[in-house]
């Protein structure tokens, strides 16, 4: 052992091992707070998940956790503001241009945790999809605890996962429109229910509610009507 790999930490070395494990499937690895995330394409997911579990350098029997992420709107900042007392209440009533979005990835990611029980280890797998079409393979057959997890993701994101054995919505109504999380579906949602006395059931029917914009409560002392500003920044601070 050289002595550079005698001064790496545990989490560096396992890094670098699962880089040169993986090299030839072009993976991306990112390792920061004390955690590793492997990024690997879509189409090697299968191969890669595979020898996580099954290899004993690495073991990770069990997925503690399978999620979806819609990275739409990655890296806009819609309250930032140099002076909240200033232009906080403005920027809530005024129409805000959307910020130049920074995120250069495709819009969805499946992401998986794992976790090895031999070494006391933990890793996060990441994945894309296709923005319009996400798909994904399924990882039932691997670890058959990714099952609900999936469903889960297909329900509240969209994300299909081929191969799955029964992907059926898992939170939602069967009846339910769109997919909740993702980030242009609308807080109000699209549908509302309600019990019909007559028909004896319960119905649905469009929402009845208007979507706001919810304004944080900013009070400015140039723009208190009638109210001494001084007296109320002193009220404020006892």
């Amino acid at each position: 052992m050289s002595e550079e790999e005698i001064t790496k930490s545990p989490l560096q070395m396992r890094a670098d091992s699962l880089q040169e494990r993986f090299a030839a499937q072009a993976v991306e690895l990112l390792v920061a707070n004390r955690e590793i995330t492997l990024e690997v394409p879509r189409e090697h997911l299968i191969t890669v998940c595979t020898a996580l579990r099954d290899e004993q350098e690495f073991a990770f029997s069990q997925v503690m956790d399978v999620c979806g992420v819609d990275y739409s709107t990655y890296g806009e900042v819609e309250w930032e503001t140099n002076s909240a007392s200033s232009s906080g209440f403005s920027r809530a009533v005024n129409e805000n241009k959307a910020r130049e979005a920074k995120w250069q990835k495709n819009r969805f990611a499946v992401v998986y945790h794992l976790i090895s029980y031999r070494h006391n280890t933990r890793l996060r797998v990441r994945t894309f999809a296709d923005s319009e079409f996400p798909v994904v393979d399924s990882v039932v057959d691997i670890w058959n605890g990714a099952n609900w997890f999936e469903r889960e993701a297909f329900d509240l994101f969209g994300i299909l996962f081929d191969g799955h054995p029964d992907l059926r919505r898992i939170l939602t109504d069967y009846g339910f429109v769109g997919h909740p999380f993702r980030k242009d579906f609308p807080l109000i949602g699209e549908v509302e229910m309600r019990y019909d006395a007559e028909k004896k059931r319960v119905v649905y029917q469009p929402v009845s509610i208007e979507e706001r914009v919810l304004v944080p409560r900013v009070i400015r002392g140039d723009n208190l009507d009638g109210i001494d500003a001084d007296s109320t920044d002193m009220a404020e601070t006892e």
